[in-house]
């Protein structure tokens, strides 16, 4: 594994730890108070972040690709606090920047590991020479 993708993989990893955790922080300790029951943050909060942990630790690409849709769930959330919740916006804050710090990190990664394990998409104009062979080849015989 080349230095920038272990820089992206520690940069994944414990920014993702980090905003699990802070998470935890937030909505269990630092705003208890909330009309919401404790079953309800749980879904609400936790459980998506859960989802891709084990492909995270595991360093799998796609995995990293796709959390990224999860970390708007939470980027959004951020910055709809930081303007909406006048005494949560620091809070919100470092969700945002937690959650940035993920997205770059996951994107970067996915990227930089599938080139590693040939695992990018195919240019168009490769695929469109390889559908032409293959009609030729079944025209002709």
């Amino acid at each position: 594994m080349k230095f920038d993708t272990l820089f992206y993989r520690r940069l994944t990893l414990s920014s993702y730890f980090l905003l699990l955790v802070w998470l935890v922080i937030w909505h269990f300790f630092l705003t208890p108070d909330k009309a919401t029951s404790t079953l309800f943050t749980v879904i609400l909060w936790i459980v998506p972040i859960l989802l891709p942990i084990k492909g995270l630790v595991q360093g799998k690409p796609y995995t990293h690709a796709w959390t990224n849709f999860i970390v708007m769930y939470y980027l959004l959330h951020g910055l709809t606090a930081v303007y909406a919740v006048e005494g949560e916006r620091l809070y919100a804050l470092v969700e945002i920047v937690l959650c940035s710090a993920l997205f770059t990190g996951c994107s970067f990664y996915a990227r930089l590991r599938g080139r590693e394990l040939g695992l990018g998409i195919r240019k168009l104009k490769e695929e469109l020479a390889e559908e032409k062979q293959a009609f030729e080849q079944n025209r002709r015989g």
